[in-house]
């Protein structure tokens, strides 16, 4: 109940501080560095510094940690949401950002995670939600 509550947050919040239209920027990072991949507390963390960079509040955040080096991670937004799925044994993870209304920049968020995970191919997408 918990994860419907605060995913139906950002549609409350539309009426009145966001616009009635977002951006989500779908990501695909490929090679990465290993380290960064498997290092699952200082993944956390540059995850959750790169939201911070893309000027998104953070609301909670939830982790789940696949033994031995997987995580997936998702952050609550008040503008709506960021995810991470990371697959170390392909040297790769896919990660989004949702986000409502114009404050927040999407390529803040991937400037720095691409700064951390130093992948040597990306696909990168971002969807004009209206």
């Amino acid at each position: 109940m918990r994860a419907v509550i605060f995913f139906l947050f950002p549609l409350i919040l539309l009426a009145g501080e966001y616009a009635f239209q977002g951006k989500h920027l779908i990501v695909s990072y490929h090679g990465c560095d290993q380290e960064a991949l498997t290092d699952i507390e200082k993944l956390k963390k540059e995850f959750i510094e790169a939201t911070r960079a893309s000027g998104a509040t953070i609301l909670d955040k939830i982790d789940f940690h696949f033994e031995p080096d997987g995580l997936t991670m998702a952050i609550i937004l008040s503008e709506s949401h960021a995810s991470i799925h990371t697959y170390p044994e392909h040297s790769a993870c896919f990660v989004d950002l949702f986000t409502c209304g114009d404050k927040c920049s999407a390529e803040r968020f991937d400037e720095s995670l691409r700064a951390y995970l130093k992948p040597k191919k990306v696909n990168k997408e971002q969807i004009e939600r209206l």
